[in-house]
C-alpha cells in the first residue's frame, strides 16, 4: 500500500502500528524512544515486528521520495463492535462476554487467564479514531506517535469491574497454565499531546458500561 501510494502521488499515508511492537521490558511508561531497546513479548513478537517494519518503510519513504508518511501507535483498543468470538477476541471483550454468558446460564464460576497481576492501559475505540483523525490532518513528522488513555489497570481489577457492570456473582478461577503476556503496558503519551494535541475523554468505566451495552444489544438482535 505505501509503495502504491507512492507511485499515484497520495497526499499522506498513515500507518496504524501496536503496543506489542515494544520491547517485553520496556521501561514503564513506553516512550517512543524505546521502541528499538529489546524484543517484544514472544507470544505476539510476530505481529510486534512486523508493525514495526511498517514504521521502517514509512521513514525511509519519507526520508527518500519526500512522503508524508506518519505512524502511529495505539494501546490496546475497546468499544462497541469489538470481536466477541472467545477463539480469537482480546482481553475485554472476552471477560465481557464470558461473564454475561456463566450469568444468563446460572454458572458458579468463570476461567480467566493467567494469574491476573499483568497491567494494560485501554483506549475506548471513538477516542482511538479521534487521535487518528487529529494526526492525519496536522501531524508531518517521521518520529511514531504513541496514542494511549494515560490509565493503567490490573487484569484482575480490570476483570472485578467487568463483574460489577455485568452482575456476574460467581467465582473467579485464574488458570494459571495460560501466559501472562507482557508484564506491564502503559504508554507515555507526552508527544501526543504536545504535537496533535490529542487526550483521551472518555473514562474507562464509561467506555466499560458502552461497551457491554452494545454486546448486550448485539446478542439480542442475533436471537
Amino acid at each position: 500500500m505505501v509503495e502504491v501510494g507512492r507511485q499515484v502521488g497520495i497526499e499522506k499515508f498513515v500507518g496504524i502500528g501496536t503496543i506489542c511492537a515494544y520491547p517485553k521490558f520496556t521501561p514503564v511508561p513506553f516512550k517512543e524512544e524505546d521502541l528499538w531497546n529489546g524484543y517484544p513479548e514472544e507470544t505476539n513478537a510476530p505481529y510486534g515486528l512486523a508493525k514495526k517494519m511498517l514504521l521502517v518503510q514509512a521513514q525511509a519513504y519519507r526520508q527518500q521520495y519526500g512522503m508524508n508518511a506518519i505512524y502511529l501507535l495505539p494501546v490496546n483498543l475497546y468499544g462497541p463492535g469489538d470481536n466477541f468470538d472467545l477463539e480469537t477476541c482480546h482481553v475485554i471483550p472476552a471477560l465481557i462476554r464470558k461473564c454475561v454468558e456463566a450469568k444468563e446460564k446460572g454458572e458458579d464460576q468463570i476461567v480467566a487467564w493467567g494469574d491476573g497481576s499483568p497491567t494494560r492501559e485501554f483506549l475506548y475505540v471513538k477516542d482511538a479514531a479521534e487521535g487518528i483523525l487529529h494526526a492525519t490532518e496536522i501531524y508531518d513528522k517521521g518520529d511514531p506517535v504513541n496514542l494511549g488513555s494515560g490509565l493503567e489497570i490490573r487484569i484482575k481489577d480490570l476483570l472485578q469491574m467487568i463483574v460489577r457492570l455485568t452482575g456476574f456473582e460467581g467465582k473467579i478461577v485464574w488458570d494459571i497454565s495460560k501466559p501472562n503476556g507482557q508484564p506491564r503496558r502503559k504508554l507515555n503519551i507526552d508527544r501526543a499531546r504536545e504535537k496533535i494535541g490529542f487526550e483521551a475523554k472518555t473514562s474507562f468505566e464509561e467506555g466499560l458500561k458502552t461497551t457491554i451495552d452494545w454486546y448486550m444489544k448485539f446478542r439480542e438482535e442475533k436471537k
